[in-house]
């Protein structure tokens, strides 16, 4: 008799993720080399701030910037990073958060770049301040909006046109002394990314762990200037220490720069733990080194297969969208369906995928415009004949 594996010692289906890197169909799978550095880590135990210094070093090496940290993810990160354009290095504004009372307590941000995630940016307590059109921002517009409110500005990685670029953003904020605060979190590959935002002049920039790095599905990293990462770092970290004896790495937090260390601050519940930590750090430092060609190489050859295969059903339109296209480091496929005459639309083949067995899960963006989408990163080998076949399945009936 086979030995139950966890999943099914608990009574839930593994699945096919075959959407991206989506949070709440796990991620990605880390690799091996994490898992074991994580279960290292959780054999002994360390003092937190002394391991998040060591991280980031590993993190301003890799990324160009002169501090980071590992978050709870990249939400996490977002509100780390608000926090600390606020409050700067002052434990009483850090003590008061949510409160922005009497503190610069506004975000610009460009209306092209509202999303969902944003709510990590106003859970500090701060106002979004939207400029621009959906279609189009003018410098002047971002100009006008900042005043001695102004905490940051915010610019998400987007593919929204009429947006203006980061370059710009930066300029128009440092000429005012306001800090800019980057949402990459999806934003790798390209892994040059990892440098990209730092060398355009982002102040802080924020990145997934556990997307296309692999590493633990909760982690993050915020990375920048050394001032905001100490502010981020004393709002995050677990802060029940005696200021007399709590003497962290002076390269990470210089206590000199504070009247005395804040109670626990917004960030205390984004905790990050040693497994965590260490998981991420193996994580980044392996994708760096990855042979990320051969990476690539592998997705196209899944994508182009599938597209092949589901390309030859009646009524089904299938076709590749390389990365210039589809705006993404990936190869995408896309199948798009004519409902009319197959009697059947998209909401309904990405049901019935999902209620298979093994379960699949596809991109859903699309399907008003009668398309489902495959995402590459998470397919294992064979996987994508299980998708293949579930659609001829599907559609052949």
């Amino acid at each position: 008799m086979s030995k139950m594996g966890i999943y099914e010692k608990l009574g839930v289906r593994t699945v096919i993720h075959a959407a991206g890197t989506h949070t709440r169909l796990g991620g990605t799978i880390m690799p091996l080399e994490v898992l074991d550095a994580m279960r290292e880590a959780s054999r002994s135990l360390v003092a937190i701030d002394e391991l998040q210094a060591a991280a980031g070093k590993i993190i301003a090496e890799i990324t160009g910037a002169e501090s980071g940290i590992v978050t709870a993810g990249a939400s996490a990160a977002l509100t780390l990073a608000t926090a600390a354009c606020v409050t700067g290095m002052d434990p009483d504004k850090m003590n008061r958060l949510p409160d922005t009372t009497g503190m610069k307590n506004n975000v610009v941000i460009q209306k092209s770049h509202r999303d969902g995630y944003d709510h990590a940016i106003r859970a500090v307590g701060v106002k979004l301040v939207e400029v621009g059109m959906p279609y189009r921002t003018y410098p002047y517009e971002v100009e006008a909006a900042i005043n001695e409110n102004t905490a940051a500005v915010a610019y998400v990685v987007t593919r929204s046109r009429g947006s203006l670029s980061l370059e710009k953003v930066v300029e128009i904020a440092h000429s005012s002394g306001v800090p800019v605060i980057v949402d990459a979190a999806g934003e790798l590959p390209p892994a040059e990314n990892l440098r990209r935002f730092i060398a355009a002049g982002a102040d802080l920039v924020v990145f997934s762990g556990g997307k296309a790095i692999r590493g633990p599905q909760s982690s993050g990293i915020l990375c920048g200037r050394r001032d905001l990462i100490m502010a981020a770092a004393m709002q995050n970290l677990d802060m029940d220490v005696h200021p007399e004896t709590w003497k962290p790495p002076e390269e990470f937090i210089d206590l000199d720069r504070m009247s005395g260390p804040p109670e626990h601050g917004i960030g205390r519940g984004f905790k990050v733990g040693k497994e965590d930590i260490v998981g991420l750090i193996t994580a980044l430092r392996l994708y760096v080194e990855k042979d990320h060609e051969a990476e690539y190489r592998s997705w196209l050859r899944k994508i182009e297969w599938i597209v092949k295969e589901l390309d030859q059903l009646n009524h089904v339109k299938a076709r590749a969208a390389l990365p210039q296209e589809s705006g993404m480091g990936f190869p995408l496929a896309y199948i798009t369906v004519d409902q009319e005459a197959l009697g059947i639309d998209c909401f309904q083949v990405s049901r019935a995928l999902k209620a298979g067995e093994p379960s699949i899960h596809v991109r859903e963006g699309m399907m008003h415009e009668g398309t489902l989408g495959i995402h590459p990163i998470n397919l294992q080998d064979g996987d994508e004949t299980v998708i293949v076949k579930r659609f001829k399945e599907i559609l052949n009936k």
